[in-house]
């Protein structure tokens, strides 16, 4: 019997294959648990365009990733904070700041766990940051940390 998979199966395959099984197999255990579907020319039909929406979501995805990656080249960020003393910040920039700033000096929303810092920052100075937007798409943020006066 051919059957549309509606999850991962071990053994079977992946979610949205089209695969041959048993007849027993399918009625007793794939259908109840709604693991698969029988592949009827409207559950075809179903899949095509659920995975035709799929791919045309991820191509947004990516053109909005490169779009703001593209945005953040031009960026300078400026962030003041608390001096400790010698040089140094009281405490340290975090992601979570980082992004406040951008989005309220661009307008521009990165979320604070896709930026990467691969050290914390502890000193006044500029600094460039990388950004991962997924999809194989990076961005670096450009970061002046300044004395608050």
């Amino acid at each position: 019997m051919k059957v549309i998979l509606q999850q991962d199966v071990k053994g079977q395959g992946k979610k949205g294959q089209s695969v041959d099984v048993a007849d027993g197999y399918a009625r007793n255990y794939l259908f109840p648990k709604k693991l698969a579907v029988p592949a009827t020319a409207d559950n075809m039909n179903a899949m095509r365009i659920k995975e035709r929406a799929r791919l045309a979501q991820i191509e947004r995805e990516k053109a909005e990733a490169a779009e703001a990656a593209k945005k953040l080249e031009s960026c300078v960020v400026k962030i003041s904070a608390k001096s400790g003393g010698a040089g140094r910040l009281f405490g340290a920039v975090t992601s979570k700041e980082i992004s406040d700033a951008l989005n309220e000096q661009y307008g521009i929303t990165v979320e604070k766990n896709k930026i990467v810092q691969t050290e914390p920052i502890k000193t006044f100075g500029s600094y460039e940051v990388k950004c991962k937007f997924g999809y194989e798409i990076n961005g670096t943020i450009h970061l002046i940390v300044a004395e608050e006066k």
